[in-house]
């Protein structure tokens, strides 16, 4: 956590380092899920691992510690991905990162009517405003939130946008993963 800012919330903390080692990877990566331990707990209890993350030794006794999942299938949506994830107790919640091309509202208007998803995708991959952004979400099994949208034309720490509500559907999906 190196160049992450210091954060007040514990998920925050835990997003802004996911979009650093997300950062530090470049861009055009693969969608990225993690599970989301408590760092205290995954002390007591997995100490060989802590060591190997490198906690053994950080005087914090609390935050949550984000460990990154097997690759996601790239030729299955996002969406049905999720819907196959189950968490087991340990986890206290889970995040993904994840790329993809945004419009300003201001184009919303301009979308043609009767396109199918992949005629969508291609309009907007051809739109003069779209933007590449890497979105980091994060969920809580408590229900708490959390996100970070870097845009790729400012690629920069301090340009990093964060707040609970940058991304509700993505927040949603990864909630259901906890759910029953």
């Amino acid at each position: 956590m190196s160049n992450t800012p210091m954060a007040a919330n514990p998920l925050t903390r835990a997003v802004l380092e996911i979009d650093e080692y997300a950062s530090g990877l470049g861009w055009d990566q693969p969608a990225r899920l993690f599970a989301l331990v408590d760092t205290a707990r995954l002390r007591v209890r997995e100490p060989a691992l802590a060591q190997q993350l490198g906690l053994g030794d950080e005087p914090e006794t609390t935050g949550l510690t984000p460990i990154e999942q097997d690759e996601i299938p790239a030729e299955r949506p996002l969406d049905e991905f999720l819907g196959t994830i189950a968490w087991p107790d340990a986890v206290a919640g889970c995040a993904l990162t994840v790329e993809r091309l945004m419009l300003p509202p201001s184009a919303e208007a301009q979308v043609p009517q009767g396109l199918d998803d992949r005629e969508l995708a291609q309009w907007v991959a051809d739109h003069p405003e779209r933007q590449e952004v890497r979105m980091t979400v994060a969920v809580l099994r408590d229900g708490a939130r959390e996100s970070a949208l870097r845009l790729r034309e400012k690629d920069s720490p301090t340009e990093v946008l964060t707040g609970p509500d940058l991304v509700p559907g993505l927040a949603e999906a990864l909630a259901a993963t906890f759910e029953d």
